[in-house]
């Protein structure tokens, strides 16, 4: 791993980008690393644009504010990238040379020549992975894209393991530990313990969600 990563993570109200951000985090954690976390947000409505931003780093971290220069980007909804609901535009600003977009798709569709040829002069590599998907046919609900997306994360980078996240995620969902940005990031957790009759149910289909993912991601960079 690189001396420091540092990750934007650009999606919608609803879609648990600052809870992913979290459980990143804190998977780095897990592994010995330092890690900060920065949500950033405007209104707490339901499809407004959100980020985050997570920095990892096998030594000390002193910068902690918005990551301008990123070295991933991880696009939570295509509405980022096709109708510019991002704070961060293009949706690609920033990125630095080599450095890696993932993006969450629900119906293929292509880049204009323009953003192509930003992305090839930077030899960025851009992913396009169905982790909305993955979520509803592991999950059965569209709330958990965020776990999805992470698990494409481990898979196409070695940024953290899946073992790591999986063990993260069940601290956030198990009430180990404790990062609320706002009253809304806490209902949104809450509704997605709801879509379950039992934590272990929701710590079983986070793992399921997490592996199919990652799978699916090795075979893409295969």
């Amino acid at each position: 791993m690189k001396k420091e990563i540092s990750i934007r993570m650009s999606g919608l109200g609803g879609q648990g980008v600052v809870t992913a951000a979290h459980i990143l985090g804190q998977a780095a954690v897990l592994e010995k690393k330092n890690a900060t976390v920065n949500p950033f947000f405007g209104a707490e409505k339901r499809l407004a644009p959100a980020e985050s931003y997570v920095r990892i780093s096998e030594s000390e971290i002193y910068d902690v504010g918005e990551v301008v220069y990123p070295d991933i980007i991880m696009i939570y909804h295509p509405d980022v990238i096709l109708k510019g609901k991002s704070y961060t535009m293009p949706f690609y600003s920033g990125i630095r040379k080599n450095g890696i977009i993932i993006a969450n798709y629900t119906t293929e569709f292509s880049l204009d020549e323009t953003d192509k040829e930003e992305l090839k002069k930077s030899n960025v590599k851009l992913y396009f992975v169905p982790a909305t998907k993955i979520a509803l046919e592991v999950g059965n609900t569209e709330l958990s894209t965020n776990i999805a997306m992470l698990g494409y994360l481990a898979g196409i980078t070695d940024v953290v393991s899946l073992d790591s996240l999986k063990q993260s995620a069940y601290e956030r969902f198990a009430g180990k530990t404790k990062f609320v940005a706002s009253a809304t990031t806490a209902a949104l957790d809450e509704s997605v313990k709801k879509q379950y009759a039992k934590i272990e149910q929701l710590i079983s289909s986070n793992n399921a969600i997490l592996e199919k993912a990652y799978k699916e991601a090795k075979s893409i960079i295969s």
